[in-house]
Parts: C-alpha cells; sequence; structure tokens
C-alpha cells in the first residue's frame, strides 16, 4: 500500500522553469504549511514557506487525489491512492489566507488543463 504520484507535463514544466526539484515539491506535500481548496474541480493546493526573512517566498503545490483501481484488481483490500501533481510555482511575497491566486498563474493553469 502506498502513494503512486503522477507527475503531469506541466508541473515538470513549472519544476524546470521555478527550479525545483522533485525532492522539494516532496516535501511540501509531506509537509505544507498551509492547505486551501484549489482553483480546478476536485484539487487540493499546498503551500511552504521558503527564502529569508528579507526575500521571502512560497512554494505551492497544486495536486488531485484519485482511488488507483490497480489495488482492486490485485485482490488487495484497501485502495490504493494515486496522487496527481498538477501544477507547482513559487510565489514571491506572502498570501494571505484565502486569497485569490494572480491572474497570471489562473490563466497558465486553465489553459494548460485545456491542452491535455
Amino acid at each position: 500500500m502506498g502513494i503512486n504520484i503522477h507527475w503531469t507535463n506541466h508541473a515538470q514544466e513549472k519544476m524546470r522553469f521555478y527550479h525545483l526539484s522533485e525532492q522539494r515539491v516532496r516535501r511540501v506535500l509531506n509537509s505544507p504549511k498551509r492547505i486551501e481548496s484549489g482553483i480546478a474541480p476536485n484539487t487540493v493546493a499546498m503551500m511552504q514557506v521558503a527564502g529569508s526573512k528579507k526575500h521571502p517566498y512560497e512554494i505551492w503545490v497544486m495536486i488531485q487525489q484519485i482511488a488507483d483501481k490497480r489495488g482492486l484488481k490485485r485482490g488487495l483490500t484497501r485502495k490504493l491512492i494515486k496522487t496527481k501533481i498538477i501544477s507547482a510555482w513559487k510565489y514571491p511575497g506572502m498570501t494571505k489566507i484565502g486569497e485569490p491566486l494572480p491572474e497570471e498563474i489562473l490563466r497558465e493553469i486553465r489553459l494548460a488543463s485545456l491542452t491535455k
């Protein structure tokens, strides 16, 4: 039993753009400072603070969790969970709880979901 992680092409491109490693994104998933509902249906956004006091930034990861049916086919009693990493990005500065994402990031995520 475990968590199967699937990386979308969009997430991999954003990780390269923002110089985020796979391990850094996993760290946000394992111990987020804040969790909010995502802008896409059935998604969750997780955040962790990074940087310094003088130059703070936030690392955000948007995920979707799906029950993986392979576990049932193999006769397992518990379902495996598939975590799909939809996007990852750095936000300069600090956001307030519940503050909407900037329109530029929203537009990029919408475009990526339309092309898939």
